[in-house]
């Protein structure tokens, strides 16, 4: 018994824990959103480039766009131009468009359009350097840059703060060997450069990368961060402030220190920026972002079946949790029903006739079949012909509750003929049953509890947010398993058992 015990438990635990982590990876991992109304950000960028072309030689315009490798994922991506070839190549972790043309002439204007939307979920593993070579110098720069080193060993504990330190002192203008080094150009692409120069010394690695800021209709430029490698992960520092970390509302554009835009067989070339944002539902996005991706994780869902099967699913799936209910109440409040499943099965057919005629309609239903069944007992009919004829008389009653509707106006009532009409019958001849087993009152107290239950079951199982939840996280029921399980060992008192022995309480008193 014990040995049962613990396998029981084990059971148990196994099915709460694979539920638990099933569910946790699709919202963590996956980033499906827990509720259906649940919205995203989407970004439309627009890259304008505007070019004069030279009259009698080739053209070609290369420039830099998004990588999209890790925190961002595009929907859609669009190169277009008028007569020009198209070709993307990847290089160095950079992506550089290509247009081409044999000639052009006069104004050129280009566009790339981007759609794309942050990447949730489980982030790939980034390699970097970890160290590199001394950027080679001589002279009185090379003095300068080991004496500003000094006191940034001093005063860091890590790279972390290393670099921080190195680009607060590389900003400080009073400093006079940051003067020498800066040489009067205090942009801040010019002390990018000398913070490099000074971190090559101490053999700290770091990569110029630009970034766009996403705000919508605002003017945008690149801006220029540093970024390094800790081992883990990159650290990305301004290069004004020594601040640490990337804002969030940062999308990288290109690494490195090449141009933006290159034109050969033109001049005058330039990049205007502009940003739309919009909101969308977060499970279309997901869908979305899943064709998109090779993550293919909604290919294995249930929303990859047809969409009729789609809603008979989103039904299914909920029959366990009006069971759950029904045993709650049978279980731990001692409700008496006519079995678990009826309930849930009336509470079912509650989703056609809305509750309140239900209600009514299982009522009138129910008791003129009680009262057909009692008189077929007087004539000692066998138990199949008894129900055969009770059946009957339900399709027949079905038929007359629907016609007399449909000529009132009432189309609600049409709804009916969705009671399954072997429950009603089952129910009817459960019901007498009971009558005459246990008495009219306890089968009237069965029948409210059942109607009771079913009605409390239709209420839980046509919640949209919870119909939306376990069908997008079916491993959720595994989780009901469990606590099922874990009942079935309950042997303690009902709710309800406290009213009835509440007697002997007093006589103890």
């Amino acid at each position: 018994m014990r040995s049962l015990t613990m396998h029981l438990k084990i059971l148990i635990a196994v099915l709460v824990a694979l539920g638990i982590s099933i569910t946790a990876y699709q919202i963590f991992a996956l980033g499906i959103p827990v509720t259906e109304d649940a919205m995203e950000d989407l970004w439309n960028i627009d890259a304008k480039v505007e070019f004069v072309a030279n009259a009698k030689d080739p053209v070609k315009v290369q420039m830099f766009v998004p990588p999209l490798n890790r925190d961002y994922v595009s929907l859609n991506e669009s190169f277009i131009s008028n007569n020009y070839g198209v070709s993307v190549n990847r290089l160095d972790g950079n992506r550089k468009v290509t247009w081409s043309a044999r000639r052009a002439k006069g104004t050129q204007t280009l566009y790339y359009r981007l759609v794309l939307t942050k990447r949730e979920g489980e982030k790939s593993k980034v390699k970097g350097p970890i160290f590199r070579d001394s950027i080679a110098v001589e002279g009185p720069e090379k003095i300068a840059a080991e004496a500003l080193l000094a006191p940034i060993r001093q005063h860091s504990a890590d790279v972390e703060t290393f670099i921080s330190e190195a680009i607060k002192r590389t900003n400080n203008l009073n400093d006079d060997n940051v003067k020498l080094l800066l040489a009067g150009d205090t942009s801040t692409a010019h002390k990018a450069k000398i913070i490099e120069l000074v971190l090559s010394i101490g053999h700290v690695p770091v990569e110029r990368v630009h970034t766009l800021r996403l705000e919508a209709n605002q003017p945008q430029t690149p801006e220029l961060w540093l970024r390094s490698f800790n081992g883990n992960d990159w650290l990305y520092f301004n290069p004004e402030t020594g601040e640490q970390g990337l804002p969030a509302d940062r999308l990288l554009w290109w690494i490195g220190d090449e141009n933006l835009i290159t034109v050969d067989g033109g001049k005058k070339a330039t990049v205007t920026f502009s940003l739309d944002n919009s909101r969308m539902n977060a499970l279309r996005l997901a869908k979305l972002t899943d064709e998109s991706t090779d993550s293919n994780f909604l290919g294995y869902s249930l929303y990859n079946l047809p969409l009729q099967t789609q809603q008979t699913f989103m039904i299914m799936v909920m029959i366990p949790i009006g069971v759950l209910v029904i045993l709650i109440l049978r279980n731990l409040i001692g409700l008496q029903t006519l079995g678990t499943f009826t309930p849930v099965l009336v509470a079912l057919a509650f989703r056609e006739t809305q509750l309140g005629f239900g209600i009514a309609l299982f009522t009138i239903i129910t008791a003129l079949g009680l009262s057909l069944r009692s008189y077929l007992e007087h004539l000692k009919l066998q138990m199949l012909p008894r129900l055969s004829v009770v059946l009957t008389f339900v399709v027949v009653l079905i038929a007359a509750i629907s016609l007399f509707s449909h000529k009132l106006g009432l189309e609600r009532g049409l709804s009916v003929a969705l009671f399954p009409m072997v429950i009603l019958t089952m129910t009817i001849e459960r019901l007498s049953i009971t009558w005459e087993e246990r008495g009219a009152t306890h089968a009237l107290k069965v029948a409210v509890g059942t109607l009771f239950a079913a009605s409390l079951a239709h209420l839980i199982m046509s919640v949209p947010e919870l119909v939306y939840f376990v069908f997008t996280f079916p491993a959720i029921l595994l989780i009901l398993v469990g606590f099922m399980l874990a009942m079935g060992r309950y042997r303690g008192y009902r709710l309800t058992e406290l009213v009835r022995f509440k007697a002997f309480l007093k006589a103890d008193q």
